[in-house]
């Protein structure tokens, strides 16, 4: 045994090399006489399998009549070694054959064979000229099949070792396949015999063949349209009887489709399957022209059509075929008008998706989950429905439809580039597999040893296996990923309902439409979209897109015009930020959500113009559910530590403010909050700015003073915001309470009261954004007494001064700022005040009801009507409030489940102890969530307060649409109003004087 010169023998090193089963090597290599040549050698081991490729190599010479040349070839020209190797290593099949045909050898010499890239035109000759002798016989099938294989391994040589891109493998294939129907055409036309009637014939390529990106063993899928026509060689003006020409098209067409599929001597090409003609194996093989038209018009299903997307004529009459696609394309780029279009499309992929075995769906390069079909899939959805007026996405070429779409605006550059590379990796691995035995099949092996050959035909040499596991694992994700995104695209839905005229607007057709939409003032609108589409850019490009379906979008809300105004407006502001159009045409509903937004609220479109990169949030529902209180405060308080100047520290934690702001009215008009949500949600926000004002105005006091801050501050929630039912323009009512530290009371005092000043005016400065007003008026002696007391203080007025209106404020306190410790011993003060025992006097009770009807009668605005003031008006906000805030004070001394500073579950605790009819208490809470919901969206809708329900005309309209009623039902609100609040008004009427 030879022995290698740095030791170990050749057996040894032949198995470092990646020969499995090394002494069958040495042996084999020692009887070509190339066991001593390192070229030959690696070449070998370079090889996807070496073992294979030395079996094929050995298998080679024996059978070659030319063994001295073969070998003489191997050892001095590299190119000739390295296809040779590559193409025995990675197809047991392509050996076979040249161990039967061994002269074909010479095929891998061709010194052009890696210059220059055979045409389909020159593929078709050479097919053709291969069959032409031996007619119609057996011979001309094996011919067909040599001279077809003898093609394909020079291109499995360059694909293997020239680098070719998997799209230009499949295009090449793809022609091959068409020359070879052209030979079999000519093969089936000699099989004639000779008083057949005159016919012309097409074969149109469907499926991967229409679309140029065969595999190297497929279904080669067509469709056979035939005319009454000259027969090849018939005298001019003959002709025949439509039957008659059918009948021998037919003849023609499966003569055809024999000649591929039959098996000889020289084994088979591949079935010819017809099954995607109209009404599939039961239709007739073979139609005419206006046949097929008049099926596809009145009886095709949605797939039929998206099958016709990669229709093109590859054989036969180029004329006929030519027409074929002419009609097929009229066809194609109007079928996404089809009622359910789109879904049918998804529900389609979903089917084959659900046929698949579970154990062998993560195997599937095709149609399992993450595999080639979802890619083509998801593209030619996108072609179908935005092709109908973009005629640059036509194309019958996935990779090159993927980058038509990108270069549109339809798809994201990036998404393009990584669904594209997907796409190349896993045809790549379904050609090496197919290539491997010439067989159909998309399954990746289990089987160690094979999958290592293909892991390594693919380029993976370090850990084969465990490197291509990890990869199509990593893009099969990144498939479906992308795949979920682009084919379930809300988008894609709403432009297929729009007429294809209406998906590119001419400034005629845009301003008719506009009148249609209901647009008041269709010229300016005009002039916004003529500003948002000018131009060639990408993002006029995606605005093109969106535009025409969102327009549609505009004019189901309240206000069409100003939608498309702020639309503008945010389009403009956020100029050239990449994610911002991209998260319009791509995530979810967030195009439809901005346009609604945009053309039902004022105030959501004020805040968004003030903040448009807050647009991010609609991308999804979980940016729009409310933030928890604790991480809000952690979030403002830590924004407002980071800048030493009180007032840039304040701008930022009023930017947060704002941004939060946003997200729960956005909620709100997209239905996803309540009204009691929306209150809560509001209160956390202003809990969090006060704290971060305390925090920052603390600080600056504390700069601003020798003796530092000799004092602890408590901020306490009132009203409103102490009950956690903040509404968009509630102010914030507060007491401030002081306690000394290591100072006299007065020099305490003046400390306290610095910071509380400090406080709201740092709360009150211009900025561009709604105002959070702190109001003390609810403090010991409203405006006249000091802003803020100490703990002692408060404890004094209250045992001596406390009248009945300051002890029904106090029900709705709560600490809402400041330190913990005086916080608990502040709630503890004031229970037994606004909680008394034994509950109010007989004469508390009477001025209670006093106040309330003084307030009814001196501060309802003049003129206003009782019936539809919100806060003040019969059944309204305070009605309610007054109700369960009088059981509170009569009842909560010994009712624990009656403290409690909200109104519904103080309402809710009052019905379970017996206080009030369960009837009553439901009337009274719908009464309250009604007003308030109808108080919120007046705000919403007008971007400014008010506290009565407007009585008609576009503000009324705003308000409902605001509030979900449908279009032309403003109406309906204010008497669902009327009525709720009248049955809220008896209950009060009956309870409240009790």
């Amino acid at each position: 045994m030879s022995e290698h010169p740095r030791g170990g023998s050749a057996a040894a090193r032949l198995a470092r090399l990646g020969f499995a089963d090394s002494g069958v090597a040495e042996r084999t290599l020692a009887g070509l006489g190339v066991l001593a040549d390192p070229a030959v050698i690696a070449a070998l081991a370079d090889a996807a399998d070496p073992d294979l490729a030395l079996r094929g190599l050995a298998r080679l010479a024996d059978a070659a009549p030319d063994r001295r040349e073969l070998l003489a070839a191997l050892r001095t020209c590299p190119e000739v070694r390295g296809r040779l190797a590559a193409v025995l290593g990675a197809s047991a099949a392509l050996a076979d054959d040249l161990a039967r045909h061994p002269g074909d050898w010479h095929v891998l010499a061709d010194e052009t064979l890696a210059a220059s890239r055979p045409t389909a035109l020159g593929l078709e000759q050479t097919l053709v000229d291969a069959v032409t002798p031996y007619g119609g016989s057996t011979a001309a099938l094996d011919a067909l099949r040599r001279t077809y294989r003898r093609l394909l391994l020079g291109l499995a040589a360059r694909d293997l070792c020239a680098g070719l891109a998997v799209d230009e493998v499949a295009g090449e294939l793809a022609d091959l396949a068409a020359a070879a129907l052209t030979a079999a055409l000519a093969i089936a036309q000699a099989q004639l015999p000779p008083d057949a009637a005159p016919c012309r014939l097409a074969v149109i390529g469907m499926g991967k063949c229409g679309g140029r990106e065969l595999n190297y063993v497929s279904d080669v899928d067509v469709v056979f349209v035939a005319e009454q026509g000259a027969a090849p060689g018939a005298a001019a003006g003959a002709g025949a009887d439509e039957a008659s020409a059918l009948h021998t098209a037919t003849s023609l067409a499966a003569g055809l489709m024999q000649a591929c599929s039959a098996t000889t001597a020289e084994g088979t090409l591949w079935p010819v399957d017809a099954g995607l003609r109209p009404e599939g194996r039961a239709g007739p093989l073979v139609r005419t022209l206006a046949s097929h038209e008049a099926y596809y018009q009145r009886w095709a299903k949605t797939w039929e059509f998206q099958a016709l997307l990669k229709a093109r004529p590859v054989a036969g009459d180029p004329a006929l075929g030519q027409a074929y696609a002419e009609m097929a394309g009229r066809l194609v780029w109007s079928a996404a008008d089809r009622p359910g279009f789109v879904p049918d499309v998804q529900a389609m992929r979903r089917r084959v998706a659900a046929t698949l075995p579970p154990q062998s769906a993560q195997r599937e390069l095709k149609l399992g989950p993450g595999g080639l079909r979802d890619v083509e899939f998801a593209v030619q959805l996108l072609q179908l429905v935005h092709g109908r007026a973009d005629p640059t996405l036509r194309s019958g070429s996935t990779l090159a439809a993927l980058d038509e779409l990108a270069a549109g605006g339809y798809v994201g550059r990036d998404d393009a580039v990584r669904l594209g590379s997907a796409y190349r990796f896993l045809r790549l691995l379904e050609h090496r597999l197919q290539l491997a035995r010439l067989r159909r099949t998309h399954l990746l092996p289990a089987d160690e040893p094979e999958l290592r050959r293909l892991a390594r035909a693919v380029g993976f040499r370090a850990e084969p296996v465990a490197e291509l596991r990890a990869e199509h694992g990593r893009q099969a994700r990144e498939v479906r990923r992308l795949h979920e995104k682009l084919f379930y695209r809300p988008l894609l839905t709403a432009v297929a309902r729009l007429p294809a005229e209406q998906t590119r607007l001419s400034p005629t057709a845009a301003r008719s439409r506009l009148e249609v939409l209901g647009f008041a003032d269709p010229g300016a609108a005009l002039r916004h979209l003529e500003a948002l589409t000018a131009g060639v850019s990408r993002r006029a490009a995606i605005q093109r897109t969106l535009l025409p379906v969102m327009l549609g979008w505009f004019a189901d809300a309240a206000d069409p015009d100003a939608g498309l105004l702020s639309f503008r407006q945010v389009s403009e502001a956020l100029g050239t930020t990449p994610w911002y159009l991209r998260l319009l045409r791509d995530e979810g509903a967030a195009a439809e959500r901005l346009a609604r937004l945009l053309a039902t609220s004022r105030y959501v479109a004020d805040l968004l113009a003030r903040a448009p990169e807050a647009v991010a949030m609609l991308g999804g529902d979980a940016e729009l559910v409310p933030r928890a209180p604790a991480a809000l405060r952690v979030e403002f308080r830590a924004t407002a530590g980071r800048s030493d100047d009180p007032e840039t520290a304040m701008t930022a934690v009023r930017g947060l403010r704002r941004q939060e702001l946003l997200r729960i009215a956005s909620a709100d008009v997209l239905g996803q909050l309540d009204s009691v949500q929306v209150g809560a949600a509001l209160a956390d926000i202003a809990g969090a700015t006060l704290a971060s004002a305390l925090d920052v105005a603390s600080r600056a006091v504390a700069d601003r003073r020798p003796d530092g801050l000799p004092v602890r501050l408590l901020v306490v929630a009132m009203g409103r915001l102490g009950g956690r039912e903040q509404g968009y323009s509630s102010d914030a009512d507060v007491l401030f309470v002081h306690e000394p530290v290591g100072a006299a009371d007065d020099v305490a005092a003046a400390a306290a009261h610095e910071v509380a000043n400090e406080l709201r005016r740092l709360l009150a400065l211009p900025a561009p954004d709604p105002p959070l007003a702190v109001d003390a008026d609810l403090r010991p002696e409203g405006r006249q007494g000091p802003l803020t007391r100490s703990l002692a203080s408060y404890a004094a007025y209250y045992a001596r001064w406390s009248s009945p209106w300051e002890m029904q404020a106090l029900l709705r306190a709560a600490p809402i700022a400041g330190n913990d410790e005086l916080a608990a011993r502040f709630t503890e003060l004031i229970g037994p005040v606004r909680w008394p025992d034994g509950g109010v006097d007989d004469a508390t009770v009477r001025e209670i009801r006093r106040i309330k009807a003084r307030v009814e009668a001196e501060r309802l605005p003049r003129g206003a009507d009782p019936g539809l003031h919100i806060k003040l008006g019969r059944g309204g906000l305070a009605d309610v409030e007054w109700v369960v805030q009088l059981l509170q004070l009569r009842h909560a001394a010994r009712l624990p489940s009656l403290r409690t500073t909200a109104t519904l579950p103080a309402m809710a605790a009052a019905a379970e102890a017996g206080l009030l009819d369960r009837a009553d208490a439901d009337v009274l809470a719908a009464a309250w969530r009604f007003a308030g919901s109808v108080r919120n969206a007046v705000l919403l809708a007008r971007g400014r307060p008010a506290d009565a329900v407007p009585t008609g005309g576009r503000d009324l309209a705003a308000v409902a649409r605001a509030m979900g009623y449908p279009p032309g039902h403003s109406g309906r609100l204010l008497e669902d109003y009327r009525r709720v609040t009248r049955r809220a008004r008896a209950v009060v009427e009956r309870v409240f004087v009790q």
